[in-house]
C-alpha cells in the first residue's frame, strides 16, 4: 500500500505505481527467462539520449523498451544527462567540480 501525502498530487501517485508495476514486469521477465539476467532494461537503467540513439545498439531489448519503459514517459520523457555513478561508492565518494569556497570568499569563482 502507498499513502498519499499532502505534497503529492493523486497523479504522482499515479505514476509511481505505474513504474512499480513496470519494473515488477520487468523482474518477472528475468525471473521467467524471457529477459536477460545481466543484460535487461531494468539492469541497465537509466537509459541517457545519447545511448538510445546511438547508432550501435547491443542490448537484446529494443530501444523503445530502454527510452520508454511506462506509456507517460512516451509523452513526458525527462532524460537523464548521465547512467548511475557507480551507485553506492558514487553516493559515498561526491566528486565536486566547483572551486573551493576560498575562491568565492575572494571574489575568483566564476
Amino acid at each position: 500500500m502507498i499513502e498519499p501525502t499532502e505534497s503529492e498530487p493523486k497523479e504522482e501517485l499515479d505514476r509511481f505505481v505505474d513504474a512499480l508495476v513496470s519494473i515488477h514486469a520487468e523482474i518477472q521477465q528475468v525471473e521467467m527467462g524471457t529477459a536477460d539476467a545481466t543484460d535487461n532494461v531494468l539492469k541497465n537503467a537509466p537509459h541517457t539520449a545519447a545511448m538510445c540513439t546511438a547508432d550501435e545498439w547491443f542490448h537484446a531489448y529494443s530501444r523503445s523498451q530502454a527510452a520508454y519503459p511506462t506509456d507517460w514517459t512516451r509523452a513526458f520523457k525527462f532524460w537523464p544527462p548521465v547512467r548511475r555513478v557507480d551507485n553506492a561508492y558514487g553516493d559515498r565518494n561526491l566528486v565536486c567540480s566547483c572551486p573551493p569556497v576560498e575562491a568565492y570568499a575572494e571574489g575568483e569563482a566564476e
